[in-house]
């Protein structure tokens, strides 16, 4: 591959990079705050392969075409193989994966870990590591911050409150549906689930169904059979189907 074919390469790599931060299909792969450094690389990989097509088509002006034959009748060219690296970069533009979901949950291990020692270290008596909830309900929470509350705090500021929240459907380990959402720190590639236990008025709908539902903390844990982290339950009172959200992710 000459440097005009590599130079294409890259700005298809920029153009797919640019064109993903333009109608939030980044936000399937990174967290949000990382938009103005992928807007900011693809700028700069655009702007890279413009400058090398420039020299390489300054470079042909300026010497004569010589016939790249090794005296033998034998034409040489580039690798063809380099031309592949644009198959991601061209699913990316016209077929986008989907961002994680049931299947990442159903494999990976929940972000509870150590739930028990931290419990029983930081939840002694009417003491809780997580401040009141405010007063109005039903309050809106993260799956984060009600299995935190849940198995941590040992549910103390979830008593007697309705909360509501947002998340897919994935299988639980005893067959049953439970709720679940990704956490990214920076990408989908270190992206583990929070899930969360049902019970009451259990939706049953397919797997990566986005939900929205309301109820209340019930004293039942689970074991995650991929990482013996605890499986923190609600109670259902209601619930509905909504479109998956712009950020998927928590």
């Amino acid at each position: 591959m000459n440097r005009g074919a590599q130079a294409v390469v890259m700005v298809f790599f920029g153009g797919a990079i640019l064109r993903a931060t333009m109608d939030d299909v980044y936000l399937r792969y990174v967290k949000q705050g990382l938009r103005p450094f992928l807007i900011a690389a693809g700028v700069l990989l655009v702007a890279a392969a413009v400058m090398a097509l420039l020299h390489e088509f300054r470079d042909q002006r300026r010497t004569s075409a010589q016939p790249d034959d090794d005296g033998h009748g034998h034409h040489h060219s580039g690798s063809a193989a380099g031309w592949l690296l644009l198959l991601p970069t061209l699913a990316l533009l016209f077929v986008a994966p989907p961002a994680l979901g049931a299947d990442t949950a159903a494999r990976a291990g929940s972000a509870l870990t150590n739930s028990r020692q931290e419990a029983d270290d930081g939840s002694r008596g009417d003491y809780s590591p997580f401040p009141p909830l405010p007063p109005d309900d039903p309050v809106k929470l993260t799956l984060l911050d009600y299995g935190s509350r849940a198995v941590y705090g040992e549910g103390k500021t979830l008593r007697d409150r309705q909360i509501q929240l947002t998340g897919f459907i994935a299988p639980g380990p005893d067959g049953q549906p439970l709720l679940a959402r990704i956490i990214l720190s920076c990408c989908a590639a270190d992206g583990i689930p929070v899930k969360i236990g049902l019970r009451g008025d259990v939706p049953r709908v397919s797997t990566d169904t986005w939900v929205q539902a309301t109820g209340q903390w019930i004293p039942e844990t689970a074991i995650d059979p991929v990482n013996g982290s605890d499986i923190p339950y609600i109670r259902l009172d209601t619930w509905q189907k909504i479109a998956p959200p712009k950020d998927p992710y928590e």
